[in-house]
């Protein structure tokens, strides 16, 4: 048992778990061999060995059933017949051949071997009396006798020979069977041995692992019981070099750092008291100091009040600015729309003068043409003479009247080109001024677009500063309550000797040895209190009423408080530390371990 006290825990069960899978591989190798030897007997079984009983069988009934016919065919008294009788029997004879042909590719054994040999010559002596038999019968003769007497004789040991042989086969079949059946029995016998040895061995082992574990785990928990109730002067023994032992040499280190521990917390405890008056003190003066920070984050939330209103006055501004520069967009757009019909106008316009011109000149034309019929009636009224005379006077009032068309044309034509110009001069206008109002339209539209920019820009600023107005409120309601824990926490140190006491009291359970007393006191040596540093007192700022007016360049742009005088900070804070000794320095502290600080977050 000692000697697995010096094997670890992971080798012993390593070991117990590898012999037992040694043993069960070993089973399962013997398994797998006569499982295979069984598949392999199986197999020719039923492949093999059946396959030439099979053949065997059907020889000798081949062989019987071409007798019986043979015995038909001779005794048959219709002649004619015998061809009918020898067709069914060359179909069998080809079965039979066939099964002798496959039966010595199978047959590997000489005494196989002759027995299909002793087979063939029986055959040999049977087929040439058969053959003679037949002849006789296609000639006519009587064969009943020689049928009987000698024909039979030869066909019962021809069939007796396959006999023997087939018997044989149906040996060896039973040997092959009769070999499986036994290479599975032992195949079983095998696995149920090994199985029985590898829980017997299992046994074993699981009761020395056992046995190894349990006893060193218990003398673990009863060393940790009585650490746990307080006795840390029982010596803790350690036998072996397992994880167990390393178990009971942990908790002997535990319990010697526990010892230490708890002489050091008796020790400390003493100084908490003295410690006390000191965080009495520098809570007395964190609280006054925060009441002052507490009535500069008021001021500071009143000026920033007065900055979210003006603010929220320039956005408002900034919004009916932008509302005003929208209306006079919709205006422009309209009047660019009028102009833009006015234009459309006077294309009709022009449209409708060159359409009259044109009419014009026809008429001119007209008057053109009936000026030259008229001078042709007047000369054919001048070749009529006397009878031609009154024509002549129609011809030339005709002539004159043309004449005053066309002069009555040309005046209209010259004036309707001069009103064509005017048309065309007044639609080079109106579309100078259709782009005029588009280029107003779009000047406004920027303008607009300036204007929303302007308008959202000012509400994010208000927006803006109305959250650091709130975060300055809440500043101010932080700083209020950092002076009411503060407050509390110089109660709570009031209370502090009392639970040093209770400390003492409640590590008085602990049983230390000399040794270990002496130790603790010699490593648990208070420190010295550290100098304490005044902060400085930001002095308030006075709100101005009216903030100053920003140029336009810096329009978009935040503006970027003053960055705070950090250097005269830090010398007044260490004037103030240096005029000021520190209180009560004369006390002893103990060092505090990291992460002390935690339960103070309750105060």
């Amino acid at each position: 048992m000692n000697s697995l006290r010096n094997i670890r825990i992971g080798k012993r069960l390593a070991l117990a778990f590898g012999v037992i899978l040694l043993i069960l591989a070993a089973c399962a190798a013997a398994g797998v061999w006569r499982l295979q030897e069984l598949a392999a007997t199986t197999r020719n079984l039923a492949t093999t060995e059946n396959e030439k009983l099979k053949l065997a069988v059907q020889w000798r009934q081949t062989i019987d059933l071409n007798w019986v016919r043979t015995r038909a065919a001779l005794l048959d008294a219709d002649t004619s017949r015998i061809p009918m009788w020898q067709a069914d029997m060359d179909k069998t004879s080809e079965i039979t051949v066939a099964s002798r042909k496959r039966l010595l590719e199978l047959v590997v054994a000489d005494a196989g071997k002759k027995l299909i040999a002793d087979i063939d010559a029986a055959r040999e002596a049977y087929r040439t009396p058969r053959a003679a038999l037949f002849k006789r019968k296609v000639d006519g003769d009587v064969v009943r006798e020689d049928l009987d007497r000698v024909l039979q004789p030869l066909a019962v040991a021809y069939s007796g020979s396959i006999g023997v042989l087939e018997q044989r086969q149906q040996k060896m079949y039973d040997d092959a069977l009769s070999a499986a059946e036994a290479n599975a029995a032992q195949g079983r016998s095998i696995l149920i041995g090994g199985g029985v040895m590898a829980v017997l061995l299992g046994m074993f082992f699981a009761y020395l692992l056992t046995r190894s574990i349990v006893r060193p785990i218990d003398q673990a928990s009863t060393s940790a019981r009585l650490i746990a109730d307080g006795d840390l002067t029982e010596n803790v023994a350690i036998d072996g070099k397992d994880e167990a032992a390393e178990l009971l040499n942990a908790l002997k280190d535990m319990q010697a750092n526990l010892s230490r521990v708890v002489a050091g917390v008796r020790s400390g405890a003493e100084g908490v008291a003295t410690a006390s008056a000191q965080i009495a003190q520098g809570n007395n003066d964190l609280s006054a100091r925060t009441e002052q920070q507490a009535s500069a984050l008021q001021q500071t939330a009143a000026s920033m009040e007065q900055l979210s209103s003006t603010v929220r006055q320039n956005a408002d501004n900034a919004r009916q600015a932008n509302q005003l520069a929208q209306s006079a967009s919709n205006v422009a757009v309209q009047g660019g729309e009028v102009v833009g019909r006015v234009v459309e106008t006077m294309k009709g316009i022009n449209d409708s003068s060159k359409k009259i011109s044109d009419i014009i000149s026809v008429i001119d034309g007209i008057a053109f043409q009936t000026n030259i019929l008229a001078l042709n009636a007047a000369v054919e009224a001048a070749r009529a003479g006397e009878q031609g005379r009154g024509f002549a006077v129609v011809a030339s009032e005709v002539r004159s009247l043309a004449q005053r068309s066309a002069d009555a044309a040309k005046e209209i034509k010259l004036l309707i080109s001069d009103s064509v110009g005017r048309v065309e001069h007044g639609t080079q206008l109106v579309d100078q001024a259709g782009s005029t109002m588009s280029e107003v339209v779009q000047s406004i539209r920027r303008v607009t677009d300036i204007m929303g920019e302007i308008s959202a820009a000012s509400t994010e600023q208000s927006q803006g500063v109305a959250q650091v107005g709130e975060a300055v409120t809440q500043m101010d309601q932080a700083t209020q309550q950092n002076a009411a824990l503060v407050e509390e926490s110089a109660a709570a140190a009031g209370s502090l000797q009392t639970q040093a006491e209770q400390l003492v009291q409640a590590v008085s359970v602990f049983k230390l040895s000399a040794g270990a007393a002496s130790m603790a006191f010699g490593a648990a040596r208070p420190a010295p209190a550290p100098h304490r540093v005044a902060p400085a007192v930001t002095p308030p700022v006075k709100p101005s009423p009216k903030p100053a007016p920003r140029p336009a360049a810096a329009a978009g742009v935040k503006a970027v408080p003053p960055a705070p005088r950090v250097g005269s900070s830090v010398e007044r804070a260490s004037a103030a530390a240096r005029s000021k000794p520190p209180a009560l320095s004369h006390a002893s502290r103990p060092a505090v371990p990291a992460g002390g600080d935690d339960d103070w977050t309750s105060f």
